[in-house]
Parts: C-alpha cells; sequence; structure tokens
C-alpha cells in the first residue's frame, strides 16, 4: 500500500516542522508579511494558528488526525486576501518543501490541495 502524503510529507513532526519554517517565511515575504507580523506581539494566538494549521495539514494529507477548528472561509473572511498574496503563499509553502527534499509527486499533491482551497481564501 502506497505512503499516504501525511507519511511522505513525514508524519507529524514533519509537517509541525514544515508549517514552522512556512510561518517564519511568510513573516519574512514582503507580499505578505504585514498579514503575519502582528502576531508577533500575540504568541497564545500564534501557538493556537500554528497547531490549528498543523491538523488541518495533518487531516488533510491522510493522518490521524481530527481538524476542529474552523472552515476556511469563515477562518479569512473580512482579509481580503489579493490572488497575489496567495500565491506569494504558495511560493513560501512550495519553497519550504524543497528546503525538507520533500519529492516531485507529494509537492504535486500539496500543491493541488493549496490549489483547490484558493475560492475559499482569496476575496473572503
Amino acid at each position: 500500500m502506497p505512503e499516504s502524503l501525511f507519511e511522505r510529507l513525514g508524519g507529524t513532526t514533519g509537517i509541525s516542522s514544515i508549517v514552522d519554517e512556512v510561518v517564519a517565511a511568510h513573516m519574512t515575504n514582503p507580499g505578505i508579511s504585514a498579514r503575519f507580523t502582528p502576531y508577533i506581539e500575540q504568541p497564545e494566538r500564534m501557538a493556537a494558528i500554528r497547531q490549528h494549521t498543523i491538523d488541518f495539514f495533518s487531516s488533510g494529507s491522510g493522518g490521524p488526525v481530527t481538524y476542529t477548528g474552523r472552515d476556511m472561509v469563515t477562518t479569512h473572511k473580512g482579509m481580503n486576501i489579493s490572488p497575489a498574496e496567495f500565491v506569494h503563499a504558495v511560493d513560501d509553502i512550495l519553497m519550504v518543501l524543497d528546503k525538507h527534499k520533500v519529492d516531485d509527486e507529494s509537492k504535486k499533491d500539496v500543491l493541488a490541495i493549496l490549489w483547490s482551497l484558493k475560492g475559499m481564501v482569496i476575496g473572503q
């Protein structure tokens, strides 16, 4: 039986590391950093967002995790995220996956998941 995307991304440990590095990349990406840097002053909120993101990607990639956070539309409502900002976020994620030496097939799977979410994120 082939490995799930969750397993190919390194399970909970791998996904946690990927999420941490993606957040760090978002913090320094001039195209989207303004959306993320305010959370530096809110460590409890940042910790909650981090855990929800780990759970979301773990659950969505076939892991033994149940995501209990808000849906994507509710989460992004009122943020009015632009298509360019969405692409910046996706680029950061792909950069981190490259850094983690994630194989091309797994990167394609992640990209397909991200692209499937764009309508729930952009312009909300």
